[in-house]
This record gives C-alpha cells, sequence and structure tokens, in this order.
C-alpha cells in the first residue's frame, strides 16, 4: 500500500474536480509533509518551541488487513493533554451532494477538502469527544470499542463499513505519539498546525498545515506559499500520508 504522494503539478483537470469539491466542503485543509533529512532545519527555520507543543497518542481501529482502510473508512480515537480526547469515522474520498441530508446537517459532521503538493481528497468526517482514560482502556482491550462512539458516529460507521466487521470486532493500530503546536507566525497571517509524529519504528514525520474557507483557499495558498519559500521551505518533495503510514506499520508489525 503506498504511502507516499508524488509532488506534481494539478492538471487542469483535476483542478476542475477540485474545485467542484471545495463547493462543497465547509473547509480546506492545505497540508505540507517535510522530508525527515529537513526536519531540524524546518523547525528552526519557523522559530518552533518544543516547550509549546501538546502531547497526542493516536490510535487506530481497522481489521488485521486493513478492510477498511481499502474502503476509504478511518476510525480513530486520540488521547489529548491536558483536554478531552476525541474520536472520528472518516469516509474518504465523498462527493458532497451525495451526502445524506440527515447526515450533512448533523453539526457532528463536516467535509473537508485535505489538499499537498501533488494531490487533494475530499472526506467526511464524523466527530466527537471521548474520555481519555476511555480510549486507553478501549486500546487495551478493558473497554468496548463501540462505547467510544456517538450512535450517530456508529450509524455512519455501518452505512460505510464493508460488510463484516462490527467495531468491537476491529482490532487496535498503534498508538502513535504525537506533538502539536500552534500558533500564527509572522508574517503569515493565518494559524498553521505543526505536527511531528514518532512511529514506533524511529521514523517520523512532519507535517504544517493551516485551515481556510473554500473561497479563500487560493488565496491562503500564495500566502503560504511564499512565506514557506522565505523561510527555506520547498513544496516539491514527495508527500507522506500520516494515517496510511501509521496503519502499514502496525498492521505489519501485527503479521510479524
Amino acid at each position: 500500500m503506498n504511502d507516499v504522494v508524488r509532488a506534481r503539478a494539478l492538471s487542469d483537470e483535476d483542478l476542475v474536480r477540485m474545485l467542484d469539491l471545495m463547493a462543497g466542503a465547509d473547509s480546506v485543509e492545505l497540508k505540507l509533509t517535510i522530508p525527515e533529512s529537513e526536519h531540524r532545519a524546518s523547525m528552526t527555520a519557523l522559530k518552533l518551541d518544543p516547550l509549546d507543543a501538546h502531547i497526542r497518542q493516536v490510535y487506530f481501529f481497522d481489521t488485521p488487513d486493513l478492510a477498511l482502510d481499502a474502503a476509504g473508512v478511518v476510525v480513530r480515537a486520540r488521547r489529548v493533554q491536558n483536554a478531552s480526547g476525541d474520536t472520528v469515522v472518516k469516509l474518504r474520498p465523498v462527493v458532497p451532494d451525495k451526502i445524506p441530508d440527515d447526515v450533512r446537517r448533523d453539526a457532528a459532521f463536516s467535509i473537508e477538502v485535505d489538499a499537498m503538493p501533488g494531490g487533494f481528497v475530499c472526506s467526511g468526517s464524523f466527530k466527537g469527544t471521548v474520555d481519555n482514560q476511555h480510549v486507553r482502556d478501549a486500546a487495551s482491550g478493558a473497554r468496548r470499542v463501540r462505547s467510544l462512539f456517538s450512535k450517530n458516529q456508529r450509524a455512519f460507521y455501518r452505512a460505510n463499513a464493508p460488510d463484516g466487521p462490527d467495531l468491537d470486532d476491529l482490532v487496535t493500530l498503534g498508538p502513535v505519539n504525537v506533538l502539536k503546536l500552534k500558533y500564527e507566525p509572522e508574517p503569515f497571517a493565518h494559524k498553521l498546525a505543526v505536527e511531528l509524529w514518532f512511529y514506533p519504528d524511529g521514523s517520523r514525520i512532519l507535517e504544517l498545515s493551516t485551515k481556510c474557507a473554500p473561497n479563500q483557499a487560493f488565496q491562503v495558498a500564495a500566502e503560504a506559499r511564499a512565506f514557506l519559500s522565505t523561510a527555506g521551505i520547498g513544496l516539491a518533495s514527495d508527500q507522506q500520508t500520516k494515517t496510511r503510514t501509521a496503519l502499514d506499520y502496525f498492521s505489519r508489525t501485527r503479521e510479524s
């Protein structure tokens, strides 16, 4: 399973498709992953203070052969330092106007277009909050996985997951320890989120991201490109995907 997106210029057809998706989305998230060899220099250039970061633990739930991932379904729970944990059942790709009306109207559901150098994807996410200890208990088997998710999240899962596995039949894949901080660096007049994912094999992914309204996406992208260029951070490297990298890693280690 490929966890790398090759950096390339989007075709005219890609741009038209992305615009169509953005018209039905609630937000756009612009993402960039930094090659591991450039992590230290990039963090220095961005003037990041690691003491401003918050610790998270990310758990995924899937079948041993990643049947949910193959169907575009992501089931995730996170423990968050000094805050409530959170959960999500995500489907990607989605077409906004094909989402059922009752789902679309739910305040816990949102549609977002994720864009990175070389690609984009539109996803629908049903989010929830959860006690951090409950996530830990579910990951250890002391609590049912389904108890982490709301009634509407469970219904969304049943409607989109491949036939067969109940939430309680899924295996725990994780955790991945993550440092995350948000700040507004000068002169970039938008909040920048920085996530550093530490995988158990010692590898890391450093991701920069910023969110905006769909009608601001191209303007914010231009401003972000200029800001990063001034900081000496390029956009031409191949892009790694955090979730798939985690799923692949934990699936392999369960098999070994």
